[in-house]
């Protein structure tokens, strides 16, 4: 048992990880054998993908069972990723982690290759179910330095970006984990598109941070950094459809027919002008044409 709810079998987890190495690779979130799963089953045992190999190619047989003190106890062809060392020192600095998940979805990646951490106050989904995600310093892949370098932010998070390489999240459940990292990756998008395309983005208010951590906690959720609100709020306003926030709706003109607008008036008087010109030239053209040589 684990916080009062039971650790899942060894086919269940299984199960599970394939499943999700699956969805992982079906959603670009790894290249050939990138990436890496675990989930507990016991308050030491844990069930884990193995090195080399595609995680959206893998079947039981290929899973590595072993222990958080890093003596494997069962696998087949392969060991162990040597990134298992982060899973496992998630599990020591966390209690109430029981799975990992560790992939490079592609605009998370580019976050943390930029060394931007996803701490922006916008998406209430976000807030609720991550918080913040901050982006820990580089370390070589595979080396101890990753696992130290998490270590700090382990217990009052629920994922990190990693310099240059990709992401990590973890939960009390295997599922928990994924939808985690799913969620990272939607968030990295919405910052992307209102920072780098749309170019404006609306804070939420410290009030509404306020409210949405409020609901984390009953959630149950306790980890997850809180993002900076703004002074006020920006956001109580309706945008009527067709117009920029900035805009003015169009003004109407009193002899224009049948609720015309004055701009389509314009554009009708340009149109006019337009065709008016074209048929001059084109009388013009044929005077040319018919004089004798």
């Amino acid at each position: 048992m684990h916080n009062g709810q039971p650790y899942p079998t060894d086919r269940e987890a299984k199960k599970l990880i394939v499943e999700i190495g699956k969805r992982m690779y079906a959603k670009n979130f790894v290249a050939a054998n990138d990436g890496n799963i675990s989930c507990k089953v016991d308050d030491d045992l844990l069930w884990t993908t193995p090195t080399g190999v595609s995680k959206g190619f893998m079947d039981e047989k290929m899973l590595v069972k072993m222990r958080t003190d890093d003596t494997v106890l069962s696998q087949g062809k392969r060991g162990p990723s040597s990134e298992v060392k982060m899973h496992l020192r998630i599990y020591s600095e966390n209690p109430q982690a029981m799975a990992v998940c560790h992939a490079h979805p592609p605009i998370s990646t580019s976050f943390a290759i930029a060394g931007i951490g996803l701490d922006k106050a916008i998406y209430p989904e976000a807030l609720v179910n991550l918080g913040t995600v901050p982006c820990v310093h580089y370390e070589t892949p595979g080396s101890q330095g990753i696992p130290d370098s998490i270590a700090p932010y382990a217990r009052e998070y629920s994922a990190l970006l990693l310099a240059n390489h990709g992401a990590v999240t973890w939960g009390g459940s295997l599922m928990e984990a994924w939808y985690r990292l799913e969620s990272m990756e939607h968030y990295a998008m919405v910052i992307l598109y209102t920072g780098s395309i749309i170019g404006k983005a609306n804070v939420l208010s410290r009030e509404q941070v306020e409210e949405l951590v409020e609901i984390r906690r009953r959630m149950g959720i306790t980890s997850g950094g809180i993002p900076r609100g703004a002074a006020r709020p920006s956001n109580t306003k309706d945008v009527p459809a067709g117009h920029s926030p900035d805009a003015s709706p169009p003004l109407l003109r009193r002899d224009c027919a049948d609720g015309q607008t004055q701009e389509d008036a314009q554009v009708r008087e340009i149109t006019e002008k337009v065709l008016e010109r074209i048929k001059d030239l084109s009388i013009k053209e044929r005077n040319v044409d018919d004089v004798p040589l």
